[in-house]
């Protein structure tokens, strides 16, 4: 037996690190049946067969999972977004983010392509929310030594939606990447995926980066009672007013004395942000117990 981590999952596939060697593993039937899937990120134990082949035998207790990025284990969620073509709605930004802070892990906010496009307002919005907030550009280098101190020594999971330059954003930190780069649709705003599995990389600035396709929408399974439950919380700035409305079980949608709405008009929280949690709190609305234990 050897212990190792898994570096990337492919067509059933699953490529284990054990320090010595990358061994090919298939997973035990056993994972199937309990609906599990071992996971980018994921601490194994491996059965080794000889000739770079194995056998996933066990899966240790993960700190954190994402069903997309499917990856377990990270420190952080980079997501990158872009105020030129794809522009990024905020709302998919406030969506992962109020995913990432559920499972405890931090969120670093990365606008890309400001050589086209400087993304004020973004970076209006995301700084003055508490977010470590860098403005890059793949294309030229610009803003790329900024990001390296928030990235190196942590386990990050690039995400955003396709055509934001993931991809490009990993050959420019490294070079010796040829990571394969997509055109964006100048028609309909949006680019092509070209990243089709979950792959961890080793950055010479000592960061490790899973690289992961991009996003239209957060997959449903994320949408779930528990978000449902401390939504309010996953919002950070939201969380010094919490307490101090005049309402229990102040929903921060429309009382009268809460103190979230007070903030929001002294513009202590930033109106697009608030935006997005009424769109997720309708979204949670009409979950029930029921629905969960279904799945």
């Amino acid at each position: 037996m050897a212990e190792g981590r898994v570096i990337k999952a492919l067509s059933g596939f699953y490529y284990v690190d054990t320090g010595r060697e990358v061994l090919t593993c298939r997973a035990r039937g056993k994972f199937r049946k309990e609906g599990v899937s071992p996971l980018v990120g994921d601490r194994v134990t491996v059965r080794e067969l000889g000739g770079g082949e194995g056998f996933l035998e066990t899966i240790q207790p993960r700190r954190s999972a994402f069903t997309r990025p499917a990856v377990a284990n990270i420190d952080q969620l980079v997501v990158i977004a872009s105020g030129a073509i794809p522009k990024t709605d905020p709302f998919l930004i406030d969506r992962v983010a109020s995913i990432a802070a559920l499972k405890d892990c931090g969120v670093v906010v990365v606008l890309n392509k400001c050589d086209l496009d400087s993304a004020d307002d973004l970076y209006h919005i995301y700084t003055a929310s508490g977010f470590p907030t860098v403005r890059v550009s793949a294309e030229t280098g610009e803003g790329l030594e900024e990001l390296v101190p928030l990235i190196a020594g942590k386990f990050s999971a690039f995400t955003g939606n396709s055509g934001v330059g993931k991809s490009s954003i990993l050959n420019a930190l490294d070079p010796e990447f040829h990571l394969q780069v997509g055109d964006v649709s100048q028609a309909l705003g949006r680019g092509r995926h070209t990243t089709r599995h979950v792959e961890l990389f080793r950055l010479k600035c000592g960061a490790e980066v899973v690289d992961s396709p991009g996003f239209s929408s957060f997959e449903t399974e994320e949408l779930n009672l528990e978000l449902k439950e401390h939504l309010p919380e996953t919002f950070v700035e939201f969380r010094p007013y919490l307490d101090r409305c005049r309402f229990t079980g102040c929903s921060h949608t429309k009382e009268a004395g809460c103190a979230v709405l007070e903030a929001l008009a002294e513009g202590k929280i930033q109106p697009s942000r608030h935006q997005s949690y009424l769109r997720l709190y309708e979204e949670l609305k009409p979950l029930q117990a029921w629905q969960e234990k279904k799945k």
